[in-house]
């Protein structure tokens, strides 16, 4: 079976919030899709280990910004491959609070929805929630982000929690420049790209690239980064 095939599977790239009492958090997701028109209706599937699980199923109710390919690595980094156990996803972040009490993300979305959950359906790993729309907005004309832009100019991956996840094969092709791995995520440096985000223009070396750089999805320091086999 060639896992690749699953890439050609369209997604787009979205920021889903719910809260707990006070608390608040939000996570990406890429598996959203309208179930229903009349009333309209979303589902999304969310891993049960994910903080935003524990509170999407305690509150029934969740907010789903959908990103913009300008959207930096950073902005995806923090809510996909940190766990808002350990810091403050919303430090820093453009939000508002919607009808529902839930946080909306407004940095980088050119629409966002407000759910109120209806049902839920385990599907093993993760709960395919159904929301009923109770508000949607649209913030800006700026294209969507799908999936593909994601992974093919983003040079993104799948965290090990998202449901389409797919374990990195190994490389056997020769290459002109050396590629490095971040230890902790998983983010691929790969010198002919570059990392314009951060002003690291492509042919950059590793080794040329400035002490103070940082991995642009988790943050983690040149340190973390071992060479690709």
């Amino acid at each position: 079976m060639d896992s690749k095939c699953f890439y050609k599977l369209s997604y787009g790239v979205y920021i889903a919030c719910s809260r707990k009492d006070s608390k608040f958090n939000g996570q990406i997701v890429n598996t959203c899709f309208q179930v229903t028109s009349d009333p309209p209706q979303i589902a999304m599937s969310i891993n049960k280990n994910n903080l935003t699980h524990e509170y999407i199923t305690e509150s029934r109710v969740a907010a789903l910004s959908i990103l913009t390919e300008k959207a930096p690595m950073k902005i995806i980094g923090t809510f996909g491959f940190k766990s808002g156990r350990d810091i403050d996803k919303f430090e820093g972040i453009n939000y508002k609070i919607g009808k529902l009490g839930v946080p909306i993300v407004l940095d980088y979305t050119t629409g966002f929805f407000e759910l109120q959950i209806i049902k839920d359906i385990d599907v093993g790993s993760h709960t395919l929630f159904i929301g009923r729309v109770v508000e949607a907005q649209v913030c800006s004309e700026d294209e969507p982000m799908t999936y593909s832009f994601y992974h093919n100019v983003k040079k993104g991956l799948s965290p090990k929690n998202a449901p389409t996840y797919i374990k990195k094969e190994e490389n056997t092709k020769e290459e002109k420049m050396q590629k490095y791995i971040c230890d902790v995520c998983g983010y691929v440096y790969d010198p002919s790209q570059g990392d314009p985000d951060s002003n690291i223009p492509p042919g950059t070396a590793f080794e040329d690239i400035p002490a103070a750089w940082v991995c642009p999805v988790c943050g983690a320091g040149k340190d973390s980064f071992s060479p690709q086999s």
